[in-house]
């Protein structure tokens, strides 16, 4: 297996958080709790529920679709927001399924992923894998 490992950002010190992991199905808990201290330390707690929403379902698909469950996640800061990438050595691309049944337990995770950030994507790795990434931008700067 080809493990993509992402490139460093350049970015400002203290403006990213990088971990690789290998996930299971209380992973995200933790995560979340990680997640939140950076953003409360980079004062935009405000994108905390969004953030955390969308960790939450890259890791859940990690955990799902991705056979050894090892990913890559990256925290970056931004001038206006947050960006959040969840790579993995997976080649499979996720996709958003149409006409799901009203009961159905799977297949939600990018729809929210879209309903919480204001931009997401998958970027196909060259040397093999994916990044899925969702960028959250604070309420005042929108304006």
């Amino acid at each position: 297996m080809n493990e993509y490992i992402p490139p460093i950002l350049l970015a400002p010190r203290g403006a990213q958080y990088t971990m690789r992991l290998t996930v299971g199905e209380h992973s995200a808990r933790h995560v979340r709790r990680i997640v939140r201290s950076f953003l409360r330390e980079w004062e935009m707690a405000g994108l905390s529920e969004a953030v955390e929403l969308g960790v939450t379902e890259l890791l859940a698909n990690v955990v799902r679709h991705v056979p050894d469950r090892r990913c890559a996640l990256l925290l970056l800061r931004q001038p206006a927001g947050v960006r959040v990438e969840v790579a993995d050595g997976c080649n499979q691309l996720p996709c958003v399924p149409v006409g799901l049944a009203p009961d159905a337990e799977h297949g939600r995770g990018l729809a929210l992923l879209d309903a919480v950030s204001d931009k997401w994507g998958v970027d196909p790795e060259p040397c093999g894998g994916k990044t899925v990434w969702f960028e959250c931008v604070a309420v005042d700067a929108r304006e």
